[in-house]
């Protein structure tokens, strides 16, 4: 089992290194994956999901390394909620460096960044050794992909490497916060809860 895990994780690097798209699983739903640093591959992403251009796209990273090359500064806030929640269903927007992928940014320059809590997601970030976009499998309006069957039957004949992670659970994805100086504010409710967050950042941290 561990052999053939290993086996289908290489073949999807693969894919990923030629600029290919590929279907896999997350802590919450399946992701639409593809090399974040790869302009043209994430192109691809956005076209296969019609989804617009001005809405960026979370990634993946595997370590606070692969995240350092992406952002410009952790602040203490931000790394208290790392520690809390990472790896798991938390997207921090936070300020990208210079020459990060225009499509990933928000109109502030900062990208959305997470380490997942699935094993497959993670290895496959640590695989390729760059980030991985996480935007859910399906076109935009659609329901997102909790099984590979949804997956396929989206993104068959678009996509070709597709790996099973079985039925995904969550009901909702990450929870999407970015951090503002020495404040907190969600632009996604998710899997994890507000009050969660606040509890955890401390009092009068979040705001609206």
């Amino acid at each position: 089992m561990k052999e053939k895990r290993t086996e289908a994780i290489g073949h999807a690097v693969a894919a990923l290194q030629r600029g290919e798209l590929i279907v896999f699983p997350t802590e919450t739903l399946y992701g639409l994956g593809a090399d974040a640093l790869n302009s043209a591959a994430v192109d691809k992403v956005f076209q296969l999901k019609g989804r617009d251009p001005g809405n960026p796209i979370p990634v993946l990273v595997a370590s606070r390394d692969m995240l350092d090359s992406l952002v410009v500064a952790v602040s203490p806030l931000a790394a208290r909620l790392m520690e809390e929640f990472w790896p798991g269903p938390l997207t921090l927007v936070l300020p990208a460096r210079k020459g990060a992928p225009p499509p990933l940014l928000n109109p502030s320059g900062s990208i959305g960044v997470r380490i997942s809590s699935q094993s497959i997601a993670t290895e496959l970030v640590r695989t390729l050794g760059r980030p991985l976009t996480a935007t859910s499998a399906n076109p935009t309006g659609h329901p997102p992909a909790r099984t590979i069957e949804q997956a396929r039957h989206y993104f068959d004949g678009s996509i070709k490497k597709f790996i099973d992670g079985g039925e995904l659970t969550a009901k909702i994805g990450s929870t999407v916060a970015e951090i503002i100086g020495d404040t907190i504010r969600i632009i996604r409710q998710g899997e994890i809860p507000s009050d969660e967050l606040q509890r955890a950042a401390g009092k009068g941290k979040l705001v609206a």
